[in-house]
């Protein structure tokens, strides 16, 4: 009666994963937005560079909107990848 932890009959890999969702809650709905807006950037440039090949005018700023949106949607879906989980420290 005296014990001070509970015991828990999860499994101890669950029981982890629960714990990491409850430090970082919308990772997984994070990432696959960062994901979306990522692989619409990459449409759009994608059709701007078929547009370039077919010989049409496609004015820079339009382009470089796109390059910046790859590049930043990238860089997000990296930077929340590469994040160490929040509980690294207390292993």
């Amino acid at each position: 009666m005296g014990s001070s932890k509970p015991s828990s009959s999860l499994d101890p890999a669950l029981r982890q994963r629960l714990l990491q969702e409850a430090r970082a809650p919308w990772r997984g709905l994070r990432r696959a937005l960062w994901f979306a807006l990522l692989a619409s950037a990459a449409l759009g440039l994608a059709t701007m560079a078929m547009r370039l090949s077919a010989g049409e005018l496609v004015p820079g700023s339009d382009l470089l909107i796109q390059i910046t949106a790859v590049l930043v949607c990238g860089l997000l879906l990296a930077f929340d990848r590469q994040r160490p989980p929040a509980d690294a420290d207390n292993s």
